[in-house]
């Protein structure tokens, strides 16, 4: 199969993009290009292989949650551009 400027409109079309006529060769293109490599990897003989779901076999590593580096509540509130005592000022955005 290959793509032509007919294809590239209905694509166009049904992904509600605006495509200009001079761009039309160049998206053809890219997609024959997408379309040569699909074939490609069409080639490859891949009987007896298991599909891949997960890079690794670890599952659920999950790490403990341990405090790093721990500041006070005056430190945290040292560069502030505006506090008002134990407190971070901030503008109002809710009306």
């Amino acid at each position: 199969m290959t793509i032509d400027n007919e294809i590239v409109d209905k694509i166009a079309h049904l992904a509600r993009l605006d495509i200009k006529d001079s761009e039309k060769a160049d998206m053809a293109a890219d997609m024959n290009k997408v379309l040569d490599f699909m074939a490609k990897l069409n080639e490859v003989n891949t009987t007896g292989v298991e599909p891949l779901v997960y890079m690794t076999e670890i599952t659920n590593s999950i790490r403990e949650d341990v405090v790093l580096q721990e500041i006070t509540h005056e430190e945290a509130l040292e560069n502030a551009p505006e506090k008002n005592a134990d407190y971070f000022r901030v503008a109002k955005v809710i009306g």
